[in-house]
């Protein structure tokens, strides 16, 4: 029984002390985000405004954890998740030696980039689709990498060597933004919009509750640029 004891006590030292470290420290990256956030949008704004007053760019805060910007028709939506969690055994970043010579540098926190329409917010089209475009992960050195679509998931995937900086998070931010302006609402095709219910007709003359997401209907994968 000592033994176990003294076992789950080197355990709550190493590991879950290892964890309430990071946790903090990505609650501090996450607070540099909603600065960055902030700055980027009024910055945007400011900007567009002087081309087309039309065009609405905005920052703001659904919770603790989770904070968005709209950039015109799209909105992106920064969660914070907190729990702070270890790579499975297939993943890739253990082949790295940065890694490998510390286990400990493979536990991450983790922030959750989401793209939705900003019609779907606006109009309260609860059962709208959004999208997972990317995922920051952060360890207890500050190390980071993005996993994701496109650019989210080439330009920030050296985790041996890449910390995560003010300008770096101004730059995933930049980087998120141009990947969904360029995200296209793409017309679902007819089969997989050709059946309704009456009272889902009847619903729509209230309220717009027709599902809509940039690829209802289409195949939505990680690794691929185009959806088919």
């Amino acid at each position: 029984m000592q033994n176990a004891q003294e076992l789950i006590i080197q355990t709550l030292k190493e590991k879950s002390s290892l964890k309430q470290d990071i946790y903090r420290l990505n609650l501090d990256y996450f607070e540099q985000f909603k600065a960055a956030l902030k700055e980027v949008a009024q910055k945007l704004q400011d900007e567009i405004q002087q081309h087309d007053k039309r065009i609405l760019i905005e920052y703001s805060e659904n919770s603790a954890f989770s904070i968005q910007i709209r950039t015109a028709g799209d909105v992106m939506v920064f969660e914070m998740h907190t729990n702070v969690f270890l790579f499975d055994a297939q993943h890739k970043i253990w082949n790295l030696s940065y890694v490998q010579e510390e286990h400990s540098r493979a536990y991450c926190g983790l922030i959750n980039i989401y793209n939705f329409l900003s019609d779907s917010i606006q109009y309260k089209r609860v059962n709208d689709v959004g999208y997972l475009i990317g995922r920051i992960f952060i360890n207890k050195d500050s190390h980071f990498m993005v996993e994701g679509k496109r650019q989210m998931g080439f330009l920030y995937n050296n985790f041996s060597t890449d910390v995560l900086t003010p300008e770096r998070i101004r730059e995933v931010i930049h980087s998120a933004i141009l990947f969904c302006l360029n995200f296209d609402l793409l017309m679902p095709p007819y089969e997989a919009v050709q059946e309704t219910s009456f009272s889902m007709l009847n619903e729509n003359a209230q309220s717009i509750r027709a599902i809509t997401g940039k690829r209802l209907g289409f195949r939505f994968h990680k690794d691929e640029d185009h959806i088919g």
